[in-house]
């Protein structure tokens, strides 16, 4: 049997993702995500403590990190564990563990493009230019139309806090 190295944490940036590059241009980005944990301990109380992971994405996904997480943004991460060594220059050991992300899904709102104070161009167009959901199940043919609508009810349905993990 093989090995399995798989971590999938949800929670939320706890700073903006740091973009740097490697000497030979391999971009790579850093950031924390906190996850929270409720539980009730014996005597019947609500306690809730948060634990912090270090990830760190490599070559175009750290690209893609770096354009749309920012601080406090959720964001489901899926990727592997790595643990580092070294030695600090009081020349005690160090030990580091990170997620190596493999694939991410940010949710919630994006950035603003009006508080960044920019709009983004997409080609020609610019972001806001894009048609949303309702435009294009406008232009779908009549008898899409009704299961389109019918998902995007359910879609909107869909309360992230009620997801068991």
């Amino acid at each position: 049997m093989r090995d399995f190295n798989k971590a999938i944490i949800l929670g939320n940036l706890t700073r903006d993702p740091e973009m740097r590059y490697t000497p030979n241009g391999q971009p790579v980005a850093s950031f924390a995500v906190a996850t929270n944990r409720r539980w009730t301990d014996s005597s019947g109380n609500l306690q809730e403590a948060a634990e912090f992971h270090d990830v760190v994405a490599w070559g175009k996904l750290a690209e893609i990190c770096n354009q749309i997480l920012y601080k406090g943004r959720k964001v489901l991460v899926e990727g592997r564990l790595q643990t580092r060594s070294w030695e600090g220059q009081d020349g005690v050991k160090r030990n580091k563990t990170e997620i190596i992300a493999e694939n991410f899904s940010a949710l919630g709102p994006g950035k603003t493009r009006e508080a960044e104070g920019f709009e983004e161009q997409v080609g020609e167009k610019s972001a806001k230019d894009e048609p949303g959901l309702e435009e294009v199940i406008e232009e779908m043919p009549e008898e899409k139309k009704s299961s389109a609508k019918a998902s995007k009810k359910e879609e909107d349905k869909i309360d992230l806090d009620d997801i068991p993990f």
